[in-house]
Parts: structure tokens; C-alpha cells; sequence
């Protein structure tokens, strides 16, 4: 008998701004893997999520769609609900931070810390944009660099030399929101004293295996620099709670986002505890959050890793600090990279998970992603190309055959039913054992281990298979018994299989049990062989990935993302190359290209940050170009006998960035700069407003 754990399980709140794309995924599959695998060693599991529903943002953004923040948020939270179900995400609760339950345990902590003297206040100068009447974060906030005099620079760190500077150091500042010119505000902010804690996180972070190691070493870089008080407040106007028991004499005060996006763990459980009050699924919300209970349960957080400061620094200290329990782990992940680059809208890799749905199966990425997911804090590659081979070659050139090869034998000839013994009592013992390790190897995050561990026992069974060969043995005489012991051993192993891949294949095992006949597929059912058991009649279970839903697919993704970004003419109408007709359809010109061949054309706002004259070279510019990537392109340009370099110096310019890099006599040239005019007669390079934002496409 195993000792029944009881945890609780949370990912990340996915912010109500937007939709889910497969990044977003990684963490969602991740996660739902291992609630899966961990109920079917027999453990009561609970898993909860919500929107981050909270912020400037969002008040902007829906103010930007002339709907009230609550319409706004309403709208995107039944956007990812859908898309979490289609990729069989199973949340026992998917709640929201604009909830009466977060509001309550905001308040709550907040007024623990303030008691016990971990709040401070301290006034704050910030810009403020007059016409939006709202204090602006950096990111609203453009100007010139005052170290290098780069212009068109945010209000944290200039882009060109590095710098690093508050928003009120910029020279010429405007409001990215207004354009208007901020000025500077005095403010009163509410801070959450960090400090106090930073021997407690210290032990914290490196006891009982809560962190990976790389995360813990990490986080040692803050205790490094030393820890400071952390801005918990924000001024109205602002989506969000109130910091209740402010001077009645001061304007309104709200919680920053990240105080309360937290919280949503807590409120998302708190909200299903209500709902199962009463009934055989009931839960103590305090037997999973107070102290002192904190070894009888267990809370995971699962994470990416762009946020583990939040979760293993604030976090712990807010809970600890208002006398709740911290979490028991928080597991952290990298980031998801298609054809081994980052996600391009232009090549059609920034994938809605929407997208995806609409042309391939979302268990064939549950798949690939637990394929190549382990217990490390590494970003994953989706390789579409291998992404077709693997699950082609997995999951129905191997594990879905055995079922399909030997299925049709027993149906036929023996009306389904298998052998009463099993004459490869050895391979199928060797099968289950290995159970075990693929258990643990789930229960560790190392998902990769698992899937080669249940692939290694695939091949033993098509090996089997094809050493006993049971269509030739069908054909002889004398081979009945022969014929069924050997489909019966292949149609075991196979249910075994099933077993090993339910967490990950959830649709195609509950498909499997029906063939199956069966009605478990826990892992503790592996050890109750199937013998004298009637199977029913083989249905394919999967099929195979096909090249040109992949293309599909992407191409889709092109055309989404630009119709999300670009107005449409007129109400009811979709721009659709198939179904357009014009006066010219049925002239002779046979010159025109299609749109899916202008949509090859990735056209990006690029930034010059130098351009210089090209020694030996009468023609060349040189061109060192911010396109929005990790790191500057170099293009040549044969605009000299029309420009001075410093005329273009940090211009926005259009780049083409999907040319081949082309090899020339002065280096490598790795775009095209556009302009227009005769190359004879004049070029004029054409450049865009300073407030178009590096990186962007052109569409």
C-alpha cells in the first residue's frame, strides 16, 4: 500500500491580455502531465489556475476596445478556458484574481505584514502624463539616452550603449500612451520590507529540495546585491483591489499586480473548496495553507523561468510574513523555441494554441513536449520536421501498431478473447517492472526518460512481433494456440503501454480502454495481467501527422496574427486570396504573385544604430541595424551618392529580414534596407515615425 500524499498544484497565471500561444503550453501540458501521472499512483491531487486579471494593462487594453475592464477580462477568460480544454488540460479549478475570494487574502496578508510592521510607506517621484492623468511605468516612457543621446529609448535602459537609468533621467521624454510630455509627480507608495526576510529566504531557497539547483544559485545573485523593499503600491487610475486602511485624506491606493496575482493560487482553491463543500470531493482549504499543516500537505507551484524571482523571493516572504505555509516546491522551465529560433510572427511559428487546434491533434504535441520536458531549467526546441517523424514514428509506427498488427488475429479467429496463460511471462514481467522507473521518472519531471523508457518497451514488443511473425504462423496448420498466445502477449504489453501513456495521451487511452475492454489504467493496474480477457474489435486510435497540415498550420499562423493586428475593412469581411475576384482576374498577365507569396516577405522596423561609409567600396552604406533579435544585423547598402551616413544615424527604417545572408567583398550583408525611387536618378531610404517599436512587422 502506498502512502496517499495530498498536494496541491498550481501553474502560473496566464495574464487576461491576450491569447494562449504554445509557449504559454509548455508550462500547461507540463503541468497537467504530472497531475495525471501523480493520480494514477494513487495520490489525491488537486490542481487550480486562474487569470491574472489585474493591471494598467489591462485598464488600457480594454479602454482601447471601449469595454469596461470586467467585459474585457470576462472575454479572455473564456478564450483560454477553451483553448486550455482543447489540449485536455484538466483544472479541478480555473478561477480569476478579480475575485471576491483574491480580494479577501490580499487584504488579508496585507493587513498581517502592516501589523506585524513589514509595510513602509516613502514617497516616490514619478513621471506622469497629463493628459491620461496616470503615473507612467518605463515602458510608457520614450526619450533620448542620457549617456549616448540614442534617440527613441525607453525609460529603463537605452538599447543602444547598455545603460541602465530611471525614466526621469531621459532627455526630451514623451508618453508612449499620449504623446504628451510627462512631468514629474510626488507620490506616496506602500512598500513590502524584502529585507527583513533575507535570512529566512536565504535557508529557504536551499532547503528541502524546493528549488532546482540552478534556480537556487541564481537567487543568490539578489542576496548578492542585496535585497530591497519592494513597491507593492500603485496610484489610480488602475484595474485592480485597494489597499484598505489608508488615511482617509490620501488618494486611492491599489496593489500592484504581482501582490496579487499570487494570491490567485490561494482564491482558486478557495473558490473550489466552496464549491465541493458538502459533497465526497470536499477540501479544507486550511489543512493545505496554514502553517502547521505544512507537512501534512504538499503545494507546487509550476512556473517559467522568467518569473521565479516573484515566486521564490516575494512569494515566500509574503506567506511566511503573514503566517501561512510557503510552498513546498516551485518547479521552474524554460522557454519554447520553434525550428531552433525564437517565435516569429513572420515565418508563421508564433503558433495561437487556437491555431494548432484547427489542423493538428493537441496530443501529438502533449507528446513532443513531454519528449523533450525533464527536471532541468532548459528551453525546448520545436522542430516541426522532427515534431512529424517523432510522433509518426512513436506513437503510431510503434506503440498504436502493436495493437493494430495483433488485434485482428484474435477477433477474427478467437471472437477477442486472449490466451489464459502468458507464454512470454518473462518479457512482460520485464515490462511491468519497468514501471517503476517510469513512475519516478514522471513524479521527477524528467518526462523525456519516460516517454524513451515506455519507447524502449514498444520496441521489445514489435521485435516480439516480428520475430514470431503471427501472419505466418496464421497460415500453417496446427498454429492456432500459437497465433493467440503470441497476439495476447503483444495486446498485454500494448495495454501496458497505455498505462505508461495516459498522463500524457489522455483521449487515446480512455479510446484504448474501450478496445481494451478495461476500465482502469492506473499504474497500479500494470500488475493484473490480461489473461482469458475478451478484448473488443481494433478502431485506429491515431493517424499520422500529414506535411501539409503542418503547412497549414503555419500558414495560418501568418494570417491570424495579421488579421488580429489589422483593421478590417468592413464588418462580416475576411481578406481571403481564395475567394477575391477584381476586373483584372481574366486578363493575359501572367506576372502576379499570390498573397501567400508576398506573405513570404518578413519586413521588420529596424533601428540604425550606425551607418558608415564602406572603405574601397563608392557605392556602400553600412548599415548596423536593431531588428528587435539578440543581436544587431549588418547590411550594405548602395545608397552612398544619396546619403552622409550621420543623415540616417538612428532612423527607423524598414528592413528585409528574411533574404539569405549574401557573402560580399566587405562582409556579410544579412538584409536589405528599402527605399524608394531609380537607383540613376536618386534613392530616398524610407524611414518611419520614431514611435513605431523595433521589431514589429510590416503588414
Amino acid at each position: 500500500m502506498i502512502k496517499v500524499r495530498e498536494i496541491l498544484v498550481t501553474s502560473a497565471l496566464p495574464y487576461a491580455n491576450g491569447y494562449i500561444h504554445l509557449g504559454h503550453l509548455v508550462e500547461y501540458i507540463q503541468t497537467d502531465i504530472w497531475v495525471r501521472a501523480m493520480k494514477a499512483q494513487g495520490h489525491q491531487v488537486t490542481y487550480v489556475c486562474a487569470d491574472d486579471a489585474h493591471g494598467t494593462a489591462i485598464m488600457l487594453k480594454a479602454e482601447a476596445n471601449g469595454v469596461t475592464p470586467e467585459a474585457q477580462i470576462a472575454s479572455v477568460k473564456a478564450s483560454h478556458e477553451a483553448d486550455f480544454s482543447k489540449f485536455l488540460i484538466n483544472f479541478d479549478n480555473y478561477h480569476t484574481t478579480h475575485s471576491e475570494e483574491n480580494k479577501q487574502f490580499s487584504e488579508m496578508i496585507y493587513r498581517c505584514l502592516n501589523n506585524a510592521g513589514h509595510i513602509s510607506t516613502k514617497d516616490v517621484e514619478q513621471l506622469f502624463d497629463p493628459e491620461k492623468q496616470l503615473f507612467l511605468a518605463d515602458r510608457f516612457v520614450k526619450g533620448t539616452c542620457p549617456e549616448c543621446d540614442s534617440p527613441d529609448q525607453y525609460g529603463d535602459n537605452c538599447e543602444v550603449c547598455g545603460t541602465t537609468y530611471d525614466a526621469t533621467d531621459l532627455k526630451d521624454p514623451h508618453s508612449t500612451l499620449s504623446d504628451a510630455t510627462p512631468v514629474l509627480k510626488t507620490s506616496k507608495h506602500y512598500f513590502f520590507d524584502l529585507p527583513e526576510f533575507e535570512q529566512f529566504l536565504k535557508d529557504w531557497t536551499r532547503s528541502d529540495n524546493r528549488l532546482q539547483v540552478s534556480v537556487a544559485n541564481k537567487l543568490q545573485e539578489w542576496f548578492d546585491a542585496g535585497l530591497a523593499s519592494w513597491d507593492i503600491s500603485r496610484d489610480a487610475p488602475y484595474f485592480g483591489f485597494q489597499i484598505p486602511d489608508t488615511p482617509s485624506d490620501e488618494p486611492d491606493k491599489y496593489f500592484y499586480v504581482w501582490l496579487d496575482a499570487p494570491v490567485g493560487y490561494m482564491a482558486s482553491f478557495k473558490n473550489l473548496c466552496d464549491k465541493r463543500a458538502g459533497t465526497e470531493q470536499a477540501l479544507d482549504f486550511d489543512r493545505y495553507w496554514m502553517q502547521e499543516n505544512e507537512h501534512k500537505t504538499e503545494v507546487y507551484h509550476f512556473i517559467g523561468k522568467d518569473i521565479v524571482y516573484f515566486h521564490a523571493l516575494f512569494w515566500p516572504a509574503m506567506l511566511a510574513g503573514s503566517e501561512f505555509r510557503t510552498p513546498t516546491g516551485v518547479f521552474a522551465h524554460g522557454f519554447l523555441m520553434v525550428n531552433g529560433e525564437k517565435m516569429s510572427k513572420s515565418r508563421g511559428t508564433f503558433i495561437k494554441a487556437e491555431t494548432y487546434a484547427e489542423h493538428l491533434h493537441p496530443e501529438y504535441l502533449r507528446y513532443y513536449f513531454a519528449s523533450k520536458l525533464s527536471d532541468k531549467v532548459e528551453d525546448i526546441n520545436l522542430d516541426l520536421e522532427d515534431f512529424m517523424q517523432k510522433v509518426n514514428s512513436d506513437l503510431v509506427g510503434k506503440v498504436v501498431n502493436i495493437a493494430s498488427r495483433s488485434a485482428g488475429f484474435l477477433v477474427k479467429k478467437y471472437d477477442g478473447m486472449l490466451s489464459d496463460v502468458c507464454v512470454e511471462s518473462e518479457l512482460l514481467e520485464d515490462i511491468t517492472k519497468t514501471g517503476d522507473e517510469i513512475a519516478a521518472a514522471y513524479e521527477n519531471r524528467e518526462f523525456s526518460r519516460a516517454m524513451r523508457l515506455i519507447m524502449q518497451c514498444a520496441d521489445k514488443a514489435n521485435e516480439y512481433i516480428d520475430a514470431k511473425k503471427p501472419w505466418s504462423l496464421a497460415k500453417q496448420e496446427g498454429t492456432e494456440q500459437e497465433v493467440q498466445d503470441v497476439c495476447s502477449v503483444a495486446i498485454n504489453i500494448f495495454r501496458q503501454l497505455m498505462v505508461y501513456l495516459a498522463p500524457v495521451l489522455p483521449e487515446l487511452t480512455s479510446n484504448a480502454k474501450a478496445f481494451l475492454n478495461i476500465d482502469d489504467l492506473s499504474f497500479a493496474s500494470r500488475n493484473e495481467w490480461l489473461l482469458g480477457h475478451k478484448i473488443n474489435k481494433f478502431k485506429p486510435l491515431m493517424q499520422r501527422i500529414e506535411e501539409k497540415d503542418v503547412t497549414a498550420m503555419v500558414e495560418d499562423s501568418k494570417a491570424s496574427l495579421t488579421q488580429t493586428e489589422t483593421p478590417v475593412a468592413s464588418e462580416g469581411s475576411k481578406p481571403d486570396a481564395k475567394n477575391q475576384t477584381s476586373s483584372t482576374a481574366d486578363t493575359e498577365q501572367t506576372d502576379y504573385i499570390g498573397i501567400e507569396d508576398f506573405a513570404k516577405v518578413e519586413m521588420k522596423v529596424a533601428h540604425v544604430l550606425a551607418c558608415n561609409h564602406v572603405e574601397g567600396a563608392d557605392k556602400l552604406l553600412q548599415f548596423t541595424l536593431d531588428v528587435g533579435e539578440d543581436k544587431p544585423r549588418n547590411v550594405f547598402s548602395g545608397i552612398r551618392k544619396f546619403y552622409e551616413p550621420e543623415q540616417l544615424q538612428g532612423k527607423k527604417v524598414i528592413c528585409v529580414t528574411n533574404l539569405a545572408p549574401r557573402k560580399m567583398k566587405f562582409g556579410v550583408s544579412e538584409g536589405m534596407v528599402l527605399s524608394t525611387g531609380n537607383p540613376k536618378t536618386g534613392l530616398t531610404v524610407v524611414t518611419l515615425p520614431d514611435d513605431c517599436v523595433v521589431g514589429d512587422m510590416l503588414a
